[in-house]
């Protein structure tokens, strides 16, 4: 009791919010399910993440949770908040944006990732990208395969974190496999988000200047979603990306279009012919920050 009163008095705010979890005696699951009943919820991985001081509440909602969690630990109104100081300035670094950017729900990206590791994401340069989309005859998303070539920029990058996004929260989240030079880490799926976020391991950590070459695969399940369009987020820049959808011959859509955004941009939009065997690909260079990808409309 005498550290965490100290604690509570001088931080830093990791060890006083532990110090004050253990004289509570209560665990994770329990503080998440307390929090969850006074309508501020919050995962357990966050709560882990705040007490190792990986991570710290900032956001609106984070800091009401942060309010509600010292009624329940039984501590001083505001002293956990005020050891946190004034908020963090987020900077870009190398022209990269915060990784809920272009989505539209950019807080339940920005919460998803935080259970997963993403601490190298902007110290590995997009070189290249290829992603291959295969729609079905029933007109659904299959499957989406991608390659990547990323450089480090220090030592010690290891992982790349892949999050995919489905429309009909309905539906099961698809699967995502590891295909060459990379393995699974860490799978966080929120089906009731639509949203999943996987860690891909790479064979051993890159020394700066390095690169690597891999590739993975999202997997759909049926009923598989109905797939409209595909786009590519870029919260930080790429050499050169390369997008093909493919569909099944017996159903093509009858128009599809290639658009492109980049940050504070106007959408640019072009209507593109479709290749033979029903497909059609589209090449960018020295693209990003934005989204690009394609858009196809079955009833014109």
């Amino acid at each position: 009791m005498a550290r965490r009163n100290r604690l509570l008095t001088g931080g830093p705010f990791a060890d006083a919010l532990r110090a004050a979890v253990g004289v509570r005696g209560l665990g994770i699951e329990r503080l998440c399910v307390r929090l969850a009943d006074a309508g501020t919820p919050v995962s357990a991985a966050t709560l882990s993440y705040w007490q190792s001081g990986r991570s710290r509440p900032e956001r609106r909602s984070s800091m009401a949770a942060l309010a509600a969690l010292e009624t329940i630990l039984e501590v001083p109104a505001g002293s956990l908040s005020a050891l946190l100081g004034p908020p963090r300035r987020r900077t870009s670094v190398l022209g990269s944006r915060p990784f809920g950017a272009f989505w539209p729900e950019p807080d339940r990206v920005s919460d998803l990732v935080g259970a997963v590791d993403v601490r190298w994401d902007d110290r590995l340069s997009r070189i290249s990208q290829h992603d291959r989309v295969a729609v079905g005859a029933e007109r659904g998303e299959r499957s989406v395969r991608s390659r990547q070539v990323l450089r480090a920029e220090a030592d010690g990058p290891d992982r790349w974190v892949a999050v995919v996004h489905i429309d009909d929260h309905s539906l099961p989240l698809p699967r995502i496999e590891p295909v060459r030079y990379c393995r699974l880490g860490r799978v966080v799926g929120r089906r009731a988000e639509g949203l999943i976020a996987a860690e891909l391991l790479f064979e051993r950590p890159l020394r700066r200047g390095e690169t690597v070459i891999f590739e993975h695969e999202v997997v759909g399940a049926a009923p598989y979603p109905l797939a409209t369009n595909y786009e590519r987020k870029f919260r930080r820049p790429v050499r050169e990306f390369t997008l093909e959808v493919c569909f099944d011959p017996a159903t093509l859509p009858p128009r599809l279009w290639r658009f492109a955004q980049e940050a504070d941009l106007p959408e640019q939009v072009e209507e593109v012919p479709m290749g033979s065997g029903g497909s059609a690909h589209a090449v960018t260079l020295n693209f990003g920050p934005g989204r690009y990808g394609f858009r196809w409309d079955w009833t014109v």
